[in-house]
């Protein structure tokens, strides 16, 4: 397989440290507007001595002729989309036109309700990528999207629930929580602050069977959930996220929830930067120069990507799950993902967020090298066989798990 990585920021180099190991990966393209930030991937890189099978270039992530360009001279088969979701329609596009399959861990922006943001929704996450589907499908293409850990392992890990451990499904419900501490800083998130800024502070998606899709308040419907293996319980509120978007199209639910266990004090900094509009996108004049407030915002924070040595703590990714079991009785499950921060920085160099997120797509894309995953279209990894991504991701050296739950706690 060779893939062409668009994006080397954290988890493009991330993904590059990963799957340089893999045997599945033949030939790996990093591409960044920055081509020294391509280079330093690529420096940490193993298997590539001769400095051939794992190459930096430059791209334009905007240019959907820049993207297809560069797929086609690296004669790339897959193109793993590593930038912000700002930039899935060049890339996505531009990965059609070069006859690539796709794959991205965030699908594209939503525009929420006119008059109505917090009941109904507008343009929803993924909308404009689900109406190409039948023009990728028509050619036998795949776009998988939605594959880092939330999307993605979350989904497999909705897809092995619906397969596996229940007759019945009443509701999904992903939870993500930590209890990782970032020393030295009063305020650094571990992962992107543009895209926590969108999905947290966008009306947050509900599903329901007899609804549909539908909206809410910004951290509405507060919850205390257990964490597993000594995290132990976070509040945790609705967020926008692709998982209540794609779920509901493969697996028979009766609702789907997202929930973050963010902690008060985030929210109220996510909050302020509300008042102040400086979640805004659009550019402002300053000083004769045209920026964005929320690029500001991101430029003035640390780079969670060089946070790991200041980091201790685990993250959780998980898909809760309630309904009735194989054998009719009430059932609840919380199928997860834990990392270790000292782990994955002593064995990867990279900090456990960025590391969680980029080690999904890696294992989906080892899994479409051999045939194992393709359907072709626009689809989310819970349209895709859960047990032989489970099982490779063991291999990759950090165990999925699952617990029986009782009240939203484990038993």
């Amino acid at each position: 397989m060779r893939v062409l990585v668009v994006g080397a920021g954290g988890v493009g180099s991330a993904f590059v440290a990963i799957a340089s190991k893999r045997d599945a990966y033949t030939h790996i393209t990093v591409a960044d507007i920055d081509t020294g930030k391509a280079e330093a991937a690529v420096e940490t890189a193993s298997n590539n001595d001769d400095r051939t099978r794992i190459v930096a270039a430059h791209i334009d992530a905007s240019s959907e002729v820049s993207v297809a360009e560069l797929a086609r001279s690296m004669r790339a088969d897959v193109v793993l989309n590593a930038c912000d979701p700002r930039f899935n329609p060049p890339i996505f596009e531009g990965a059609f036109a070069a006859g690539c399959n796709y794959v991205d861990m965030a699908m594209n922006l939503s525009v929420p309700h006119a008059t109505k943001p917090y009941e109904k929704t507008g343009i929803r996450l993924g909308d404009g990528q689900f109406a190409e589907s039948p023009t990728w499908k028509a050619r036998g293409m795949m776009a998988l999207c939605g594959m880092g850990v939330e999307p993605g392992f979350s989904d497999v890990a909705a897809r092995y629930a619906a397969d596996e451990l229940f007759s019945e499904i009443h509701e999904i419900g992903v939870r993500d929580g930590a209890d990782l501490v970032v020393d030295g800083y009063d305020f650094a998130p571990t992962f992107s602050i543009w895209t926590t800024i969108e999905e947290c502070l966008n009306p947050p998606v509900i599903y329901e069977r007899d609804r549909g899709w539908f909206t809410t308040e910004p951290f509405s419907e507060p919850e205390t959930f257990t964490f597993p293996e000594g995290i132990g319980p976070l509040q945790c509120v609705n967020v926008e996220h692709e998982e209540v978007i794609l779920m509901p199209r493969w697996i028979d639910t009766q609702r789907v929830t997202f929930k973050y266990g963010l902690g008060d004090e985030f929210i109220d900094v996510l909050k302020t930067l509300r008042k102040l509009d400086l979640d805004s996108t659009k550019a402002v004049d300053v000083k004769g120069v045209q920026v964005s407030p929320r690029d500001v915002v991101a430029a003035s924070l640390p780079d969670p990507a060089t946070l790991g040595e200041v980091m201790t703590g685990r993250t959780c990714a998980g898909t809760w799950v309630t309904g009735l079991g194989k054998d009719g009785a009430p059932r609840e499950v919380y199928v997860y993902h834990v990392v270790d921060n000292a782990w994955s920085m002593r064995e990867f160099g990279h900090q456990a967020v960025v590391w969680q997120t980029a080690v999904m797509p890696a294992v989906a894309i080892e899994l479409m090298a051999t045939g194992v995953w393709h359907r072709p279209g626009v689809v989310g990894p819970e349209a895709l066989p859960p047990m032989p991504f489970l099982d490779l991701l063991d291999e990759y050296g950090s165990e999925w798990e699952w617990a029986d739950y009782k009240d939203r706690a484990p038993v």
